[in-house]
């Protein structure tokens, strides 16, 4: 899918901080943690789930 993660590769990522769930974001792409609101980026199609790349919003 161009400009979206696949549902399948969605429903298996975890925060890699707090290990729950993440729900994806389209402006800008990023997927949110829905426990500790960590954000992490999505470049090029690739979610990066490095802590420190991710920005926690409130």
């Amino acid at each position: 899918m161009h400009g979206m993660i696949p549902k399948d590769l969605l429903d298996i990522l975890v925060c890699p901080a707090c290990k729950q769930a993440l729900e994806y974001r389209q402006n800008p792409e990023s997927l949110k943690c829905v426990q500790c609101h960590r954000v992490y980026p999505v470049k090029d199609d690739i979610p990066i789930m490095l802590v420190d790349e991710a920005k926690v919003e409130p």
